[in-house]
């Protein structure tokens, strides 16, 4: 039984407080057609919403099969209107997106009824109403009648109690308001009606009860409960609460609002699309900056590996700290103090400079033990170094000169490499002699790379991870345009640039031109004619058919039986054949050229061979007799049979002793006198004593700059001001340091002089006779001062003949390059050995110099300002576009206004609505987010056409990721989900009342 107790409600208005209903008590049966009549305005309207749960009464209670609605919460209005009540509109209140028969079955959606026995009552309604064959047209294709009729199958659909129909006829005309009637009255049958009209007629024609309203009171009811009916109804209801199971509770799901809102939106079409563009423009901007910042950061990443590629971190096995050096080179020098800018005044930079290369010491690097230590770190991926994802390559050098020889277009055997051809051009030519500029080199590691570089053509490619012969970066940065990459030790690639040319050069060393054609070219520069340019070209065949030949270092030397010394095979035409001949033969396995999008090359000679011909060269090269030989004699030189000198005192004053005897008798005649001259020349340590404490003990510096100004004055020609200032600067100690040792030198040339003129009186059979007399009267001590001063010594040393004779430790290389990816990964390496370095002991820590990092220190900054900036762009557009589709999806809530109030009247709550308007700008935000990605797709492409025909680099491109496009859509939805919270809060707190009368 629907009881009402007392029921008010009033409404605010202005100041004032309107009574709308003013204490209802009414009863009603379970099944009866009961009309209530009255005057616009009278309460009709606001009694039936009561009674439906649209509207809530100011006091009194509404009783519900003798449930008080007293303590009900929106979810149990939800579920009371739903499986309780079914609304019939004036205005129909159809939802004109949905057909007929999804606007039927919405009731039993929210209800929870399967798919199948949905569209099945839904039809079984629309049956009973007369529209089976009208199911699938939307409400706009049909009369007042029918949609009218689609309420009632709607109402009754879900099998309510309870029917309210709020002027059904009142917007039809006569013939059809009497079929609606007709309908209502065959459902009231078996449930409630209550109908609010204005027709007393067809109330008296088709109620069963009628009850008229004056002012928001009762003023007549035709059949109102009588006691005993009230007994009745309260126990039968009493009886249906104590076995009532707990009703479910509506919900609409996620996929009805989903499916609500996309048929919404594609209803109007013209107007999503437009919705939808506005949306994506903030995506638009996004994913073109993302674009262009990511086809930047390629390029970069590019430019990065590339460069580091070709400027390897390198660890030396002698190494300088030149960072000082190249500060002073780069212009900071320094000012002499602070001083007021009405002149012009002198800052130092020659002496900073001068200063830094004096100061700059010979540092030694253990690299044995860092071998060590970065071969395991790189093989534990577990490692806190990071060094086996950061280190993208590695290659161990060694003092090794690869011997590699062909056959000249003449037929004659030729060194494969342009330093000697280079020596003889510029010595011919110029006057120049390389030989200086090669000690040069060799001594400085830095001189010996960059010579290296500019004159070796033969270089050992970078070699890859487990055992792999070539790594992906060179793979990466060379396209194969003949043959293939090395898969064997004796293969080697040719390397051409980007026009597949070879200088001239290169061509002799690759025995490809005559020297007599080279020599004309010198001739030609060097007397400034006009040389005919002829072209030439070889086939890819013709070049990979060439042969080369590598010889061993030690193989190079033989024994000479007559004299016991090592000879070099190469300084005949037989000997440099036969070694020829017994080489080690090497292919040509392909031809590689560095592609288009390689910024930086890193090959810098024209043939290229595996780390493993290294290796091969190294532990075949040990075999050798001479390298024995050497090892064996440690003191002399195998070339020569000289002693080497002693340079690092490592030589004892007893075999020095024992040494200088045994050079005495192996002298001859001539070669002892002149051996005894030049001990007697040598001053003792006591005369010198005296000599510098009679000559120079008693000056005073003034003095000395007296003696020594002129002396130098005259030796150099400068000006007596300069040296002045020169030995003025001086301290006292060094000025006396430096005279003291030029009085020396000129006392033992004085004394030199005068034994000299004293001996040669002396035959050389006297002079022979007299050292074999006296060597034996020698202490140690003098024979081993003799030794240093007497001996002709090897002009080598032990290590260069090892070097020579190629003898290298594979496990003690000369340097080491260390290969990143990016500034990131070197900086990481970095920081590997600095912490090698803090548990390392003073002699096996590690110092190298970071020229990249000298010269490109800033790159890193600049990147992270692009970036950041960048980043600046991103956020504005997304908040321009987060406020666009807020605006948007309020200005949809406002349109759907009445679609609201029609859901909540048949049940769905406050959360199904605000997940409705989720859905919708969960659609619009996707769309906009394809949309936005799609056209980025296609502006990339006149972007990228601009980017290459301005900047002239191919490899600089715009590009989204796959990835990047996912994400930006899933950020579109996500933001257009935050946008519509507040809309979607605002029509889930709509009056639904207010709703359904809003047009």
């Amino acid at each position: 039984m629907l009881e009402l107790k007392n029921i008010t409600k009033d409404y605010p208005a202005g100041g004032e407080t309107v009574h709308a209903l003013k204490g209802i008590d009414l009863q009603f049966r379970k099944s009866e057609f009961v009309s209530i009549l009255g005057q616009s305005g009278c309460g009709k309207t606001t009694m039936l919403n009561i009674i439906g749960g649209l509207d809530q009464y100011t006091s009194g209670d509404l009783v519900i099969n003798g449930k008080s609605t007293k303590n009900f919460k929106d979810r149990d209005w939800d579920a009371y209107r739903n499986h309780s009540i079914g609304f019939v509109f004036q205005s129909y209140n159809l939802i004109p997106h949905q057909s007929v028969l999804q606007n039927v079955e919405l009731a039993l959606t929210l209800s929870g009824v399967s798919k199948s026995e949905r569209r099945a009552r839904a039809k079984k309604a629309l049956e009973e109403v007369g529209l089976a064959s009208q199911i699938h047209k939307k409400p706009s294709e049909m009369s007042g009648g029918q949609m009218q009729r689609v309420a009632i199958a709607r109402a009754i659909v879900n099998n309510p109690d309870i029917i309210l129909a709020d002027e059904p006829t009142g917007a039809l005309d006569t013939e059809t308001s009497v079929q609606v009637m007709e309908i209502l009255k065959e459902i009231s049958k078996d449930r409630l009606i209550i109908m609010v009209t204005h027709n007393p007629d067809l109330a008296e024609e088709y109620s069963t009860r009628i009850i008229r309203m004056l002012d928001g009171v009762i003023t007549n009811d035709s059949m109102p409960l009588t006691e005993e009916e009230i007994k009745k109804e309260q126990a039968a209801d009493k009886a249906r609460l104590e076995g009532e199971k707990k009703t479910k509770k509506p919900s609409m799901s996620f996929a009805t609002s989903f499916g609500l809102s996309l048929k919404n939106l594609f209803t109007k079409k013209g107007r999503t699309i437009l919705t939808s563009f506005a949306g994506s423009i903030g995506i638009i901007g996004i994913s073109l900056i993302f674009a262009v910042s990511q086809g930047t950061t390629n390029y970069i990443n590019t430019v990065q590996e590339d460069t580091l590629s070709s400027y390897p971190l390198t660890l030396e096995a002698q190494s300088m700290d030149l960072s000082s050096i190249m500060l002073a080179f780069m212009g900071t020098a320094q000012s002499n103090g602070e001083h007021d800018k009405d002149a012009i005044y002198q800052k130092s930079m020659i002496y900073d400079m001068l200063n830094a290369l004096n100061s700059a010491e010979t540092i030694e690097n253990d690299l044995h033990s860092f071998k060590k230590f970065l071969e395991a770190e790189r093989a534990n991926p577990d490692s806190p170094s990071r060094l086996h994802e950061t280190v993208t390559g590695v290659q161990y050098t060694y003092d090794l000169d690869m011997l590699v020889y062909t056959k000249n277009v003449d037929g004659s055997i030729i060194r494969s490499d342009a330093e000697a051809l280079m020596q003889e051009i510029l010595l011919e030519s110029f006057g120049m002699d390389m030989s200086s500029m090669v000690t040069m080199s060799q001594s400085s590691p830095m001189s010996s790379s960059m010579m290296s570089m500019g004159m070796s053509l033969w270089q050992e490619m970078l070699p890859g991870d487990n055992g792999k012969l070539i790594n992906p970066i060179l793979e990466k940065q060379y396209d194969v345009i003949y043959g293939s990459w090395p898969t064997e030790y004796n293969e080697i690639v040719l390397v051409v640039d980007s026009r597949n040319e070879l200088d001239d050069m290169t061509l002799y060393a690759l025995g490809l031109k005559s020297k007599e054609e080279i020599d004309k070219l010198v001739d030609a520069s060097i007397n400034q004619t006009l040389l005919e340019y002829e072209t030439k070209k070889w086939s890819f065949e013709e070049i990979c058919n060439m042969e080369f030949v590598v010889i061993l270092n030690s193989n190079c030397y033989s024994l000479d039986e007559k004299t016991g010394l090592y000879t070099d095979l190469r300084d005949t035409a037989a000997g440099l054949k036969y070694l020829y001949d017994n080489g080690t033969k090497l292919k040509v396995s392909g031809i590689i050229r560095p592609n288009e999008d390689a910024v930086s090359a890193m090959l810098t000679g024209a043939i290229g061979y595996t780390n493993e011909l290294t290796k091969y060269v190294i532990e075949n090269t040990k075999e050798s007799a001479a390298i024995t030989a050497q090892l064996e004699n440690t003191t002399t030189d195998i070339f020569t049979g000289l002693p080497f000198k002693d340079t690092d005192g490592s030589v004892s004053t007893a075999t020095k002793a024992t040494a200088f005897k045994e050079y005495v008798a192996s002298l001859d005649e001539n070669k002892k006198a002149e051996a005894y001259v030049k001990i007697m020349s040598i001053p003792s340590q006591e005369m010198i004593d005296a000599y510098v404490s009679q000559s120079v003990g008693a000056m005073t510096r003034a003095d000395i700059e007296n003696i020594m100004i002129p002396a130098i004055a005259q030796e150099t020609g400068m000006p007596i001001e300069e040296i002045s200032g020169y030995l003025t600067s001086m301290s006292d100690a060094d000025l006396f340091e430096m005279f003291t040792q030029l009085a020396i030198e000129q006392f033992k040339a004085q004394y030199a002089a005068q034994v000299e003129a004293q001996l040669s009186a002396m035959s050389t059979t006297q002079l022979a006779a007299a050292l074999s007399m006296t060597v034996d009267t020698y202490t140690e001590e003098q024979c081993a001062k003799y030794y240093d001063e007497v001996l002709v010594f090897s002009t080598s040393t032990y290590e260069n003949n090892l070097r020579t004779l190629g003898y290298v430790d594979l496990d003690d290389p000369a340097t080491i390059n260390l290969y990143a990816a990016s500034f990131e990964d070197k900086d990481t390496i970095e920081e590997a050995i600095a912490d090698y370095n803090k548990n390392a002991d003073e002699f096996s820590q590690i110092t190298y110099t970071d020229y990249v990092g000298l010269m490109m220190s800033s790159i890193t900054s600049i990147i992270n300002a692009i970036t950041y900036v960048l980043i600046s762009f991103v956020a504005v557009s997304l908040i321009v576009s987060s406020i666009m589709i807020g605006v948007i999806t309020l200005i949809s809530v406002q349109e759907r206004t009445k679609e609201i109030g029609i859901l909540r009247a048949i049940g769905a709550s406050k959360k199904n609505v605000s997940s409705m308007f989720n859905a919708e700008t969960l659609i619009i935000g996707f769309t906009s987010g394809l949309l936005g990605v799609l056209v980025t797709y296609l502006l990339c492409i006149p972007i990228n056409f601009i980017l290459h025909t301005l900047t002239g680099i191919s490899t600089l491109s715009a590009v989204l990721p796959v990835p990047v496009a996912v994400i930006l859509v899933i950020i579109s939805m996500t933001l257009t989900l935050i946008a519509g919270v507040i809309p979607s809060r605002s029509a889930a707190k709509k009056d639904p009342v207010v709703a359904l009368r809003t047009e």
